[in-house]
């Protein structure tokens, strides 16, 4: 298991570090991805950590210049994977908070990441009451970019809304019952358990949207209060998505219902994004091949 700390989201870090400091009796791995980050309370030193797991980053020969983060990067590479590789780790989970009200979000690569689907699917089925929504980022020729992508299987966890550099209990302890419960799951799967066929609705990118903005680029506008806090609701073409500066409401010109993510998310600011557009879609995850449990050492 590993967590990607960022100072503006305490949560995971004060998990990691209490995991850290009382391991269980599980093979597992807590990891503070970004320990400098952390020191000088900012999200990232000099590029996105969350961002720098391709190819490009991994593979490239390390100079004296290079940022930090990339860096940080290959260590982990070397601890966790090399990605895409039998040696990589099982599993990553990758513990987030977000300004957005996301709720409890449980993001993958695609559809067609099977484990991180049946795992999905016992999460809502262990929690209804938490609506645990399914985001899947990769778009097709996409290279995954995030830490837990160097595992054989990996899972983040986005739970919000919490702001930035403000450790909320609640949110603290669901992080840590979802954690528990994943580490349940995989000891199931470890021992045997049979995971059948299901349907499954999950929701993939289409686009983004920016912030209205001046000629200067400075913004002139901000989301619009019917927009706010409807993470994975529907957004029907007409509907207001900003309130300008001055007053005046922009509308959604869009041809079809999305359903808008990460909305107003802090850590987008910088990226030029107010929310990710998504669809809605539904598809079926096949069985889970039945691992054979090791034999018990003989008494």
């Amino acid at each position: 298991m590993s967590s990607l700390p960022v100072p503006r989201e305490p949560l995971r870090v004060y998990l990691a570090r209490h995991w850290l400091q009382a391991p269980a009796d599980f093979s597992t791995v807590p990891v503070l991805a970004n320990p400098a980050a952390t020191a000088a309370c900012r999200r990232y030193v000099d590029h996105d950590l969350n961002r720098t797991f391709t190819s490009s980053f991994l593979n490239s020969r390390p100079t004296p210049d290079d940022p930090y983060e990339v860096t940080r990067a290959r260590e982990l590479k070397q601890l966790l994977g090399p990605k895409a590789s039998g040696q990589a780790f099982d599993s990553v989970l990758g513990l987030h908070n977000t300004t957005a009200d996301m709720g409890t979000g449980l993001i993958a690569k695609s559809s067609h990441e099977v484990f991180a689907m049946h795992l999905c699917h016992h999460l809502q089925l262990q929690y209804p009451e938490l609506s645990c929504q399914v985001f899947l980022y990769q778009q097709s020729g996409e290279e995954s970019y995030n830490l837990d992508s160097v595992a054989k299987n990996g899972l983040a966890l986005e739970l919000g809304p919490q702001p930035q550099g403000v450790l909320r209990a609640d949110i603290f302890s669901r992080m840590r019952t979802l954690v528990a419960t994943v580490l349940d799951f995989i000891e199931l799967f470890n021992q045997g358990t049979a995971f059948p066929a299901f349907e499954m609705e999950a929701y993939r990118p289409v686009g983004v949207v920016d912030f209205p903005r001046t000629d200067a680029g400075n913004l002139a506008g901000t989301v619009h209060p019917q927009l706010q806090d409807r993470d994975f609701q529907p957004l029907q073409p007409g509907a207001p998505i900003f309130q300008m500066f001055s007053g005046e409401d922009l509308l959604y010109e869009g041809e079809s219902t999305v359903h808008p993510v990460f909305i107003n998310e802090a850590a987008y600011y910088e990226k030029g994004i107010a929310f990710v557009q998504t669809e809605k879609f539904t598809f079926t995850v096949p069985a889970m091949a039945v691992l054979n449990p090791a034999p018990s050492p003989a008494s």
